[in-house]
């Protein structure tokens, strides 16, 4: 066995015994099929107020100016898919958020990682991503074999659907290249059907500024009336392009502790929801992804489906 195959192994190996779902390595250089699709969506301003999107447009498409000497992105599967959900007559929750921030938990994973590499390899230098800085992590989880975008533009994957986070590690190390794996969303377009608010404008495209996860999470201005009555409960985040996918029917819970959910957020009512105090956002939300919509933001959400 040859260097680069005994290390691709043994980083795959790790990433396995760390408890992520699956491992996919490409070659780190210029993403050249990303590139017109990424200038047109926001030519046509389908970013809508998340401004950082136009930012660092050639580092987005090439690992090479984030990360330099870099030649390799290995690109990892973190399973978050819940084993108990919120009631669905409450207000709901993307359940992404159920538990403890996935910025922190995976972060963690990825020192350790990085940690072994450089302990079992040598001296190997790189950076840790997980959605947080200028890279295209669906991109590089389909040119890595890890599944393919479907038409609501997560990634899928035949054995778990896709419940789950995606994150990297760019390293300066050559290592053996996964290849993409085939469509399989066919003639299906439940996601689309399903998109309460139509932003799924067609297959394999979004319009972020339609989508509900926008609206609740990154909008900072008051939510347009347009869509009043378009939201199906969702307060932060959405799941319904996911939920109706036929491919979930293979998602199974995960393993991952840090991401079971209190369980005073899985029996909310919808009058719980509606008198949270500050107090009881910060204590149940202390280390949630929720935090990033702010206690006035959470509020703002509700009193929109209230109203």
């Amino acid at each position: 066995m040859n260097l680069k195959q005994k290390y691709t192994d043994l980083i795959k190996e790790e990433a396995n015994r760390l408890g992520f779902m699956s491992c996919g390595i490409s070659k780190a250089e210029f993403l050249s099929d990303e590139a017109p699709h990424l200038e047109k969506w926001l030519k046509k301003n389908m970013h809508g107020e998340m401004s950082y999107m136009e930012n660092h447009f050639d580092k987005r498409l090439d690992p090479t100016k984030l990360v330099p000497g870099s030649k390799s992105v290995i690109s990892l599967l973190l399973n978050y898919f819940p084993s108990q959900v919120q009631d669905q007559n409450s207000y709901k929750v993307s359940k992404y958020a159920y538990g403890t921030d996935y910025h922190f938990v995976i972060k963690d994973k990825l020192k350790l990682l990085m940690h072994f590499i450089s302990e079992e390899i040598g001296d190997v230098h790189g950076r840790a991503f997980v959605d947080s800085a200028p890279v295209l992590d669906k991109a590089w989880a389909v040119k890595s074999g890890l599944g393919w975008m479907g038409k609501h533009t997560n990634v899928l994957t035949k054995q778990a659907g896709s419940f789950y986070f995606i994150a990297e590690l760019i390293v300066d190390l050559d290592l053996v290249y996964d290849t993409p794996v085939t469509d399989h969303c066919g003639a299906c377009t439940a996601c689309i059907d399903a998109c309460p608010t139509k932003a799924i404008i067609e297959p394999y495209t979004v319009d972020g500024s339609k989508c509900i996860s926008y609206f609740t999470i990154e909008l900072k201005n008051e939510i347009p009336s347009n869509v009043h009555g378009h939201f199906d409960d969702w307060i932060f985040g959405c799941d319904v392009c996911q939920d109706v996918c036929p491919w979930n029917r293979f998602s199974k819970a995960h393993s991952e502790p840090l991401f079971d959910p209190d369980p005073q957020l899985i029996s909310m009512t919808k009058k719980d929801w509606q008198e949270i105090t500050e107090e009881i956002f910060q204590q149940l939300f202390k280390k949630s992804a929720v935090k990033r919509t702010k206690f006035s933001g959470l509020k703002r959400n509700i009193n929109f489906l209230k109203d």
